[in-house]
């Protein structure tokens, strides 16, 4: 019997943008769904570290002990936000980036300056959009890890959304804007700039043909991995940045990226910055093999419909 030929990967010249920017949405939602229990628990064990008698663990420990404490379906606390993020920041992220894309592909040659170009715009334009979404994610998700008496006690995404906004002002939703942005910047620069490099190289190098599933999980777990590193410390300032509190005379620890990322050194050395790291990066490879496998089979199954 003949051998299958590999599968490739559906062309989205033929595919409506509103259909681009939906199926976007959908498999961002769907990838989520998967990681999200790793997306807590990189955010937990990064705040952990910033309490007075932390005590630093490897994260299979801190997964177990978390889970023998508050229960193991406690890592999907915070599904709703993340759900509700994703509809905003995947839709957004992938559906502007292949519109800006196209913008400049029918100006000109489309290269790997370009990709990276519109990556960057992308992913900034995404980041503000999905902001409040994503600082009632961090803290809804945590508020547990607080002492009883600091606690805020969100019932849900909308009631935490609804209380920053009325207890806090609505500018508090960017509070932690900056690092967001930032990072979702240097995620569209290494993410688009590795991923098609990455399959070249597992195609040339191990054999594993371009358009087949086994390509796409191996070239994004790479991928993953290098933003992973690169985006980490700016995920741990926004982190910070967004569950602050004010201390005594008003004033709030973290005042920029560079700030708290320069205190967080400085107080407990560089490498807790990458605090939480092997979730971190379960979450970001994981996600993005999903959310691309899912974003390939929704497309294809529009075309079959067709």
């Amino acid at each position: 019997m003949a051998a299958a030929a590999p599968r490739k990967p559906t062309s989205t010249d033929d595919v409506p943008l509103n259909v681009k920017f939906a199926t976007a949405g959908l498999g961002g939602i769907m990838g989520w769904m998967c990681v999200h229990p790793f997306n807590t628990a990189a955010v937990r064990m990064n705040l952990a570290s910033t309490q007075p008698n932390y005590q630093p663990t490897g994260f299979v420990a801190f997964f177990l002990k978390t889970g023998k404490e508050r229960g193991y379906a406690s890592f999907y606390d915070g599904i709703g936000a993340g759900v509700i993020r994703q509809i905003f920041y995947a839709t957004s992220r992938f559906g502007l980036f292949e519109t800006f894309r196209d913008a400049i592909a029918a100006r000109r040659e489309i290269g790997v300056a370009e990709r990276l170009a519109a990556g960057l715009a992308s992913g900034a334009c995404a980041a503000v959009i999905s902001c409040p979404a994503e600082v009632s994610l961090v803290r809804l998700s945590n508020d547990a890890t607080l002492p009883e008496a600091e606690r805020r006690n969100y019932k849900s995404p909308l009631d935490a959304a609804a209380r920053i906004a009325r207890e806090e002002g609505v500018g508090a939703f960017w509070r932690g804007c900056s690092p967001f942005v930032q990072r979702a910047m240097l995620v569209g620069v290494t993410q688009v700039g590795t991923l098609d490099q990455a399959k070249a190289f597992y195609d040339d190098s191990f054999g594993i043909p371009k358009g087949t599933y086994g390509n796409v999980f191996a070239a994004s777990m790479t991928s993953g991995l290098l933003y992973s590193l690169i985006t980490m410390p700016f995920e741990s300032a926004k982190n910070r940045m967004a569950f602050q509190k004010p201390d005594a005379n008003g004033v709030l620890p973290f005042r920029s990226t560079a700030q708290t990322i320069l205190s967080v050194a400085n107080a407990q050395g560089p490498l807790a910055l990458w605090n939480g790291f092997p979730p971190y990066y379960l979450r970001c490879g994981g996600h993005t093999v999903t959310m691309f496998i899912f974003v390939e089979m929704l497309r294809s199954a529009y075309q079959s419909s067709k």
